[in-house]
């Protein structure tokens, strides 16, 4: 009985060792399946150590295009005061020439100076190129009655004919003043008065009355020492008296007048002078 039992058992083992064990030669050989993923926690996934990315640049907007200031039309004689080689030429600047109302004067003169030895001819001359430039810039064109710092002249009959000739929108002939009271300041405007002719009349007294109030505007003190509110009625300049155009002549202070002087000699004070005259050019074109 025993025997009996034992021989089947026997081989069920021999078959399960031959199923687990090596297989038959030429059978081939089955791919393992992939194991099934299987959760082996249920803690949460790990967080990111990283900065978070910083924020997109927000558009900015561009400024509006600034507009260019508007052209003006015009012709501008301008007049520098003296010139530099005057002192050296006195026979030249004496000589008689006519000045309007039947009068003679000298052609020219050599212009005063501050007490430090700067020349109103150099401060006529700086100021005039910076007037000369503000308006060519508004499309202004411009005329200067001499064309260097370092001439003789020309005569105050020769610069009126400049305007006339041109027929000048505006006249203005750039001066400094040299009182011999070092308290008196502050700026006048000249004009031809009585009148010779039309442009004498109510146009120069408009550019006058713009001028004045141009400088006034721009911090200008008036004079304490010529003419009223700023404004001086004239028959005894030349350049003023032969004009037939619109003209004007700017004392734009007292050179002996030390704080005037300190303008008049510097390159800031040159600059708001040039300013504030090329703003009421254009304000009377305008």
């Amino acid at each position: 009985m025993v025997s009996g039992v034992r021989r089947p058992l026997l081989v069920v083992m021999c078959l399960v060792l031959a199923g687990c064990g090596t297989q038959a030669a030429g059978t081939p050989t089955a791919e393992p399946r992939p194991a099934s993923p299987t959760t082996t926690s249920s803690a949460p996934p790990p967080t990111t150590t990283s900065s978070p990315a910083p924020p997109s640049p927000k558009p900015t907007k561009a400024p509006p295009p600034r507009k260019p200031a508007a052209s003006v039309s015009g012709v501008v004689v301008l007049d520098p005061g003296h010139n530099g080689g005057n002192a050296a030429n006195p026979a030249a600047i004496n000589k008689p020439v006519p000045a309007g109302r039947g009068q003679t004067k000298a052609c020219n003169t050599t212009g005063t100076a501050t007490n430090a030895g700067f020349p109103e001819h150099a401060f006529t001359w700086a100021v005039s190129l910076q007037v000369r430039d503000i308006l060519t810039a508004r499309g202004v064109k411009v005329l200067l009655t001499r064309p260097t710092d370092t001439g003789v002249g020309p005569c105050v009959n020769q610069r009126a004919a400049v305007g006339n000739q041109s027929a000048a929108d505006a006249v203005v002939s750039i001066h400094a003043d040299g009182s011999t009271s070092p308290s008196a300041h502050g700026f006048h405007v000249a004009y031809s008065s009585p009148p010779l002719n039309a442009q004498q009349g109510e146009p120069s007294m408009r550019l006058a009355r713009t001028m004045r109030d141009g400088l006034r505007s721009a911090g200008f003190p008036l004079s304490t020492y010529i003419g009223s509110a700023g404004l001086s009625p004239r028959a005894d300049l030349g350049g003023l008296n032969l004009s037939e155009r619109p003209a004007v002549l700017v004392e734009c202070g007292n050179m002996r007048n030390a704080t005037e002087a300190a303008a008049f000699s510097s390159k800031a004070g040159q600059r708001s002078y040039a300013t504030a005259i090329a703003a009421a050019i254009l304000a009377y074109l305008g």
